[in-house]
């Protein structure tokens, strides 16, 4: 009997295509619920990180918080789960070929990522539930960050002590042996990645952007032969582009903390994994892929630099997107121009891991 084999490519793309069906069939379903509940920000308003009002902000943006519902990241997060879990179900219960080649859920490629997705999906979705309550903040800033260090660390003893990652790729050279170090290096990685998950802040411009990132870590991945691994990214990318179609101008739904902390968790998770445990480079072209990423953080960081080194401010608004509509831009042109660069930002860190090898 001849069994039908499937091409790695396909291996990654028909998790993406599963993710984004089942997103765009529970979407629905979801909105239907958020709606009911009205998961909205019940007071507009918002304050800087310096703990001022942001009036600029405020200006631009204090009508559309209270719009739409938060937690639209429940159709990333849920689509891509669905998916690794069905696909795995489907080969225990079906033991054909084709579902077992199709199956990705591997302890050596998708287990972590998926895992911190997942509690990443979880505590964000608590700090949703308290900022939509009457008067609720959500969870205090100092919490998260110290919540995301301490995964963090959970999850760099496990890369140090269960993988044995101890080095890092270095572009052009051989990789730098760090040791112990490689655990607060990702923990570094990991908050770095987690403030910039305030780039959900205009209608489509979030999506868009991690869309770019996770498309361009599943070609790393491939590349290295991790298939798996490429497929899961695969399947966060079909979750992402059907929260997009309902995301694009105007919102039906915001990302929201239930969609950023677990997304940039398990992307910090896949940036190792694609580093030299998979013989490759996945760290260094990370501020080159995730460069919108950079560029959010960076304006924040200097926002407030300048603010207090010389009593003004340097941006109109921080992070660096809301600057551009304080200009005049209109929230639409921020956004399709950032998914531009986005894409070609993928590219060039793609080209760059793929040649600095």
């Amino acid at each position: 009997m001849i069994q039908t084999m499937i091409s790695p490519t396909l291996q990654i793309l028909v998790p993406a295509t599963i993710s984004f069906l089942i997103g765009m069939a529970i979407t629905p379903i979801v909105t239907h619920y958020l709606y009911q509940y009205k998961t909205w920000k019940k007071a507009a308003g918002k304050k800087s990180l310096d703990g001022t009002t942001a009036e600029q902000f405020n200006r631009l943006h204090q009508e559309h918080e209270v719009r739409a519902p938060r937690m639209g990241g429940i159709v990333i997060w849920v689509s891509t789960l669905l998916t690794t879990v069905g696909i795995a179900a489907l080969a225990w219960i079906l033991p054909i070929p084709t579902f077992e080649q199709l199956n990705f859920l591997s302890r050596s490629e998708t287990w972590v990522p998926l895992a911190a997705l997942i509690v990443g999906a979880i505590w964000g979705f608590i700090d949703d539930m308290l900022i939509i309550r009457p008067g609720g903040e959500g969870l205090p800033l100092r919490f998260r960050l110290f919540l995301v260090f301490g995964l963090s660390i959970v999850i760099g003893l496990w890369f140090w002590l269960k993988l044995d990652v101890t080095t890092v790729a270095i572009p052009f050279g051989v990789p730098l042996e760090i040791g112990w170090l490689i655990v607060p290096l990702f923990v570094l990685v990991s908050l770095s990645l987690y403030a910039s998950g305030v780039i959900d802040g205009i209608d489509g411009l979030s999506g868009g952007v991690f869309a770019s990132i996770f498309s361009a870590y599943a070609i790393i991945a491939f590349m290295q032969n991790q298939i798996d691994l490429a497929a899961f990214c695969g399947a966060v990318v079909g979750g992402l582009l059907a929260f997009l179609w309902f995301n694009i101008p105007p919102a039906r739904f915001y990302m929201s903390d239930t969609g950023t902390m677990a997304l940039t968790l398990a992307l910090g998770v896949i940036v190792f994994m694609t580093d030299t445990l998979g013989e490759g480079m996945g760290i260094a072209p990370l501020p080159i892929i995730g460069a919108l990423l950079v560029a959010t953080v960076a304006s924040n960081l200097m926002q407030m630099f300048w603010k207090k080194v010389f009593g003004k401010k340097l941006f109109l608004i921080a992070p660096l997107h809301h600057h551009f509509e304080a200009m005049g831009w209109p929230g639409y042109k921020v956004t399709m121009r950032y998914w531009v660069l986005s894409i070609m930002f993928a590219f060039m860190g793609v080209i760059f891991a793929l040649s600095a090898q």
